[in-house]
């Protein structure tokens, strides 16, 4: 039943889990309202929210304009059930910040198969990592990412390997003249962001433990799914599906070598995992199967968040 709603992709689907945002977005925030009294903050939780609306609208974008999903909405509701693991993630500013630009890269580095525009891709995504990595530096891991592409689609001209580096001396440039100018100590800076742990003890709560394994268990199982199917997807689908497989074990490896360890540095896998559950869920088989699939998600996602609360 719950299948039927969200396979095709309509005005009404996606008014409905904005709606959804909306509602547990409001519902995690009213636990504290203390940020009410201040101007600053209004804006603030005002902006958060409408970057995480973003970033929804640019994974969708993702997955139907490379035809790594069909016409539905089940990208964005699986991102939308992703964060209600985490709901933390939502006072969480600088990863809010990076994993939007993230997105914005991995925009432009999927669509690199089309060989058109190619240089602009490439520098436009290795810009928005550097710009991401300012706010979370470990994101800047997703750099790979690009070189990996321009090894599979573009690797005969030797320009394209120069402007990763041209994107980074870009964004330091334009840091270093704002730490001019507001005062930054850009050492101090650099000294608190290179820094990994790779410890796992950070839970506060049996809870919290709970969420982080439900959902690496979940993933698992559609990596697995992912990995087993592959061969038996369309051949021209294959560099970019492979490019979410890859950009999930990145999103992996930042959660487990940042500092400041908390589930919320899961919020990178979220976009390559919505795309790898849809197209699990797409694929012919049984309707009992898909609706199995989606309560589970559903019941594991509502459970998280309201012990979280």
């Amino acid at each position: 039943m719950i299948t039927s709603v969200f396979r095709k992709s309509t005005p009404l689907n996606f008014s409905l889990v904005v709606i959804l945002i909306l509602v547990f977005f409001s519902i995690y925030q009213i636990q504290d309202l203390s940020w009410i009294n201040s101007s600053f903050s209004i804006v603030q939780k005002v902006v958060l929210l409408s970057l995480l609306l973003a970033s929804v609208l640019i994974t969708n974008f993702i997955g139907k304009r490379n035809g790594l999903s069909k016409d539905s909405c089940y990208i964005i509701f699986f991102y939308f059930l992703f964060l209600l693991f985490f709901p933390s993630v939502l006072n969480n500013v600088n990863l809010i910040f990076s994993s939007f630009f993230i997105l914005l890269a991995l925009r432009r580095i999927v669509s690199l198969h089309s060989l058109k525009d190619s240089k602009e891709k490439i520098f436009d995504a290795s810009l928005w990592i550097f710009v991401a990595a300012l706010f979370h530096f470990w994101s800047i891991l997703f750099i790979v990412l690009v070189f990996m592409a321009i090894i599979a689609h573009v690797s005969n001209d030797y320009r394209n390997w120069v402007l990763p580096f041209i994107a980074f001396f870009t964004v330091a440039t334009i840091f270093l003249f704002y730490s001019l100018i507001v005062g930054l100590d850009i050492i101090g800076f650099i000294n608190k962001s290179v820094v990994t742990n790779f410890e796992i003890n950070y839970f506060s709560n049996n809870y919290q433990n709970a969420a982080f394994s439900i959902y690496l268990t979940i993933a698992l199982f559609f990596v697995i799914s992912m990995l087993i199917t592959l061969p038996n997807r369309p051949l021209v689908l294959h560099t970019s599906f492979k490019k979410m497989i890859i950009s999930f074990f990145i999103a992996i490896i930042i959660f487990f070598i940042s500092p400041n360890k908390s589930n919320d540095l899961l919020l990178f896998s979220f976009a390559p995992m919505a795309i790898m559950v849809t197209a699990h869920i797409e694929i012919p088989q049984l309707k009992l199967r898909q609706e199995i699939v989606l309560f589970t998600l559903i019941a594991c996602s509502l459970f998280s968040f309201y012990s979280q609360l």
